[in-house]
């Protein structure tokens, strides 16, 4: 049974020979296996789905949108200069999430998931909604002591009751033996006090949305002394980190957030640890984008994350 269904063919939408883009760079890769392995640094994969949902659902167009959106997207970046001379990236398409039950989706998706983390390839996941970050950072826990640096502007640790939701993943990993967690971008008034003591008696930490406003650097620093002892790092990113002005199309969109300035910042600087071992980016919703603000910050978002990485990738 094919496991993905291929993307779209990436092609550049610039008119200027010299303006390579992503759909330049990136390569549609098609496997029967995973098990005979990529021939790629980094790895796309997208999950339309958006059943888990806590809120407005759209979710399930955000793989498609932001790579329509990172298609046309210029791969120079000023500190790790032009990305094709560091990384070779490929798209996997798009998993088969036919089941609309969340508990089935999450042992589907991580069986491929699992897959993509036995090659050497750097996964990327394209979401959907916040509920598969069980599937795509799980493996992950199976293979020694880590950690998740999460941008969100909640903790995601709420209780499981009759199904998952985008709000249980945390809780869940946990559960599983998820070792350290850091949540940045977080705000005040959006969170339970249950959730945050919950987080809080598992040393997890917590840094607001007013400290990345305050001081970028420090903020980050905080967050990393949460995940310091652990031997991989999986790196989250929910839309709804950014304030609802910069990305409407999400699931809650609420003032407060960070700007897409200091969000691709922190990002970058994060990919150039050297543990990371997975990325992701979830709860992008076209449906419900204004003048694609969001897809195009989600987009950007991944193109700061390959620069840091691909920073880290020459050290």
């Amino acid at each position: 049974m094919t496991r993905f269904s291929p993307s779209r063919p990436w092609d550049s939408t610039a008119s200027d020979p010299n303006d390579e883009t992503f759909g330049d760079v990136v390569e549609r890769v098609t496997v029967p296996n995973l098990e005979t392995g990529l021939d790629a640094d980094v790895v796309l994969a997208g999950e339309p789905f958006d059943a888990a949902v806590i809120g407005r659902r759209g979710a399930a167009k955000g793989p498609n949108g932001i790579r329509n959106a990172l298609t046309g997207v210029k791969t120079h970046s000023f500190d790790a200069g032009p990305l094709a001379d560091d990384l070779e990236v490929g798209d996997l398409g798009d998993v088969d999430v036919s089941s609309i039950d969340t508990r089935a989706i999450q042992r589907q998706v991580r069986e491929v998931t699992a897959d993509i983390h036995d090659t050497d390839a750097l996964p990327v996941f394209l979401g959907g909604d916040n509920s598969l970050t069980v599937a795509n950072a799980g493996p992950l826990v199976d293979r020694g002591r880590v950690g998740v640096v999460n941008f969100d502007a909640h903790l995601d640790v709420r209780e499981v009751r009759e199904t998952p939701t985008s709000g249980t993943p945390y809780r869940q990993l946990f559960e599983e033996g998820l070792d350290a967690y850091a949540c940045v971008g977080a705000r005040h008034h959006e969170t339970s006090t249950a959730y945050a003591e919950y987080l809080d008696e598992r040393g997890g930490g917590v840094v607001t949305a007013e400290a990345v406003g305050d001081d970028p650097g420090a903020a980050l620093e905080r967050a990393m002394a949460a995940v310091a002892d652990v031997e991989h790092l999986f790196v989250s990113v929910d839309c709804d980190v950014l304030d609802a002005a910069a990305a409407p199309g999400v699931s809650a969109p609420t003032p407060g957030g960070l700007t897409t300035r200091e969000l691709f910042e922190l990002v970058r600087t994060v990919a150039d640890d050297d543990r990371v071992a997975g990325f992701e980016v979830v709860e992008c919703a076209p449906p419900l984008d204004e003048g694609d603000r969001t897809v195009a910050a989600a987009a950007r978002t991944v193109a700061h994350f390959l620069a840091g990485y691909a920073g880290g990738e020459d050290d």
